[in-house]
């Protein structure tokens, strides 16, 4: 059963892990696992675009993915390529608009300019904000905020830091759903999560699909919010106490 409008998050991020276990366990190379989760994170984008979520944020390659095989790391890339000449135009008929957040000079040329074109293709779009985490981490996305604003002269403030993050995603993820088990945030949104619901799911990335998918809004829809306050509740937009 699809979830209520009351119960969908308006930002959703994904540690989307797994991948090498799930191709493992078929005997099959690593790299066809990235590649099953190509297609899982095309199920999701749909699913929550009609399920009425404007942000979903996924984390795709961090920072410290580079320590894995080279082969891995090189496949990897040529898995974003395809997927960028493949994707766009459907996400684009879908109304997704993609946006990557990263450090993007340690990328080759080629794959900096595919995500550039990606960028300017989808940049109208309205229906939902995709957000894609490639070469990030949070650790890094919180020290290069300081250093730009420290070289600018600006006042450290909560308020500013946020401003000067990698990408301002536009709201702070509402849930934050990591597959495979693992129960941690890997160094992903770190400053943005202060305040994210976390769900847990021992599906591997490439299982998981749309009943997953509503399970973790479920749960979602079942948690009251207070943000640190007593009763505040879901509705409560500007997170007064009732």
């Amino acid at each position: 059963m699809a979830p209520t409008p009351e119960a969908v998050p308006r930002h959703i991020a994904i540690v989307m892990d797994g991948n090498g276990r799930w191709a493992s366990k078929r005997f099959l190379p690593r790299i066809a696992g990235h590649r099953q989760g190509v297609e899982s994170l095309r199920r999701t984008v749909t699913a929550c675009a009609k399920r009425g979520v404007k942000v979903l944020t996924v984390f795709a390659f961090s920072s410290e993915n580079w320590k894995r095989p080279a082969d891995e790391v090189s496949g990897l890339m040529d898995i974003l390529t395809l997927a960028l000449s493949r994707e766009v135009p459907a996400l684009s008929r879908e109304g997704v608009r993609l946006v990557f957040v990263g450090a993007r000079n340690e990328l080759s040329e080629r794959v900096q300019k595919g995500l550039a074109e990606a960028e300017r293709a989808t940049a109208n779009n309205t229906v939902l904000r995709l957000n894609v985490c490639f070469n990030y981490g949070g650790r890094w996305d919180i020290v290069q905020a300081v250093n730009a604003m420290l070289a600018r002269g600006e006042v450290l403030t909560q308020d500013s830091l946020s401003l000067n993050l990698a990408a301002p995603f536009g709201s702070e993820p509402d849930l934050i759903i990591r597959t495979s088990g693992e129960m941690r945030l890997s160094n992903f949104l770190l400053w943005q999560a202060a305040y994210s619901e976390l769900y847990f799911s021992e599906l591997l990335w490439p299982d998981f699909d749309v009943v997953a998918l509503d399970a973790a809004l479920a749960a979602y829809a079942s948690r009251e919010r207070r943000f640190g306050m007593v009763g505040a509740t879901r509705a409560d937009s500007n997170n007064t106490a009732v």
